[in-house]
């Protein structure tokens, strides 16, 4: 019989060690109803209300006691590296505008691979490499709304 959990605590709320673990890759973490296989081979079934966005370190609390912790899985990135702030701006204005997930930090932009995409900053200028990392990119301004954005670009 699967754990169930119906409520999200932020990390830090519980001082208890988890029951067990939950790895997620960030496309895994946006999520209201599913069935999950946590690190040591149980399961929990999560029903919330509404889609969330789990973040690295929340804990599902469980329904009868206890929690899990969520941890961000490691994923296969491009690390991007701009000449300057300036160089920055106009990467993630082309990113943005193929509306690709992005993490941005300052000196660099992490992204999924992509071969095209990799090219494509080569050709701005850009530094670009490998790395295996958790991602955490940006959430955008409809992310959890639930509503298509609804326009096209003409290309």
């Amino acid at each position: 019989m699967p754990y169930r959990s119906t409520r999200i605590d932020k990390s830090g709320s519980n001082d208890a060690p988890p029951i067990d673990i939950l790895i997620l890759k960030h496309d895994e973490r946006h999520i209201r109803r599913k069935l999950l296989h946590m690190q040591h081979g149980d399961v929990v079934m999560l029903d919330l209300k509404e889609p969330v966005m789990l973040e690295h370190g929340d804990l599902l609390a469980l329904e009868g006691g206890g929690h899990v912790e969520v941890i961000a899985a490691e994923e296969e990135l491009y690390e991007v590296t701009p000449r300057d702030l300036r160089h920055q701006i106009e990467l993630a204005w082309h990113l943005g505008n193929r509306h690709l997930h992005a993490q941005f930090e300052t000196g660099r932009i992490l992204i999924e691979r992509d071969h095209v995409i990799k090219a494509m900053l080569e050709g701005l200028g850009a530094s670009v490499r490998d790395v295996c990392e958790p991602f955490h990119p940006l959430h955008g301004a409809y992310h959890g709304h639930g509503h298509d954005h609804g326009h096209g670009h003409g290309h």
